[in-house]
């Protein structure tokens, strides 16, 4: 019996050239552990991707970005991917952390060499592996989000 890859949609949120990301709990067990990656999770029952993902990011940081658009559908035989990109309107501040160890927001040159420090973990961690190749692909396609206003 052929099975259906688990469906995810996910939020590249910028701001001021940067890119919000989560640093994910060091759990064992679960995907990207102690890795920085993408708001955003798994889509329930008939959901569509926008309001999934529209739902995982006010679970996830109290956040209702005020416009989202589709950048890529990106996935495997295991994982499909909606990867959204919008802008994040509200400082750091105004977000509540309610799944994952740290967030912070991460630089282009972050990006390209894989990792940032978290202040929270107190040691520089890695971008998980897609979440990095992704960021860079949208660094290539909108290079004039990663300057900084």
């Amino acid at each position: 019996m052929a099975r259906h890859p688990v469906q995810v949609a996910v939020a590249i949120l910028h701001q001021d050239g940067q890119y919000l990301m989560q640093l994910r709990d060091d759990t064992p067990g679960i995907l990207y552990p102690k890795c920085w990656a993408f708001f955003g999770g798994h889509l329930e029952g008939t959901e569509d991707p926008e309001t999934g993902l529209r739902r995982e990011l006010m679970e996830e940081i109290g956040y209702a970005p005020p416009e989202v658009t589709l950048f890529r559908q990106w996935g495997d035989e295991q994982v499909h991917r909606f990867v959204y990109h919008g802008p994040l309107t509200v400082p750091l501040e105004a977000l509540q952390l309610n799944e994952g160890w740290d967030l912070g927001l991460l630089s282009p040159e972050d990006i390209r060499r894989g990792d940032r420090y978290s202040a929270v973990a107190q040691q520089t961690c890695s971008l998980g592996e897609v979440h990095q190749k992704l960021l860079l692909d949208f660094l290539e396609i909108h290079p004039h989000l990663g300057i900084p206003t």
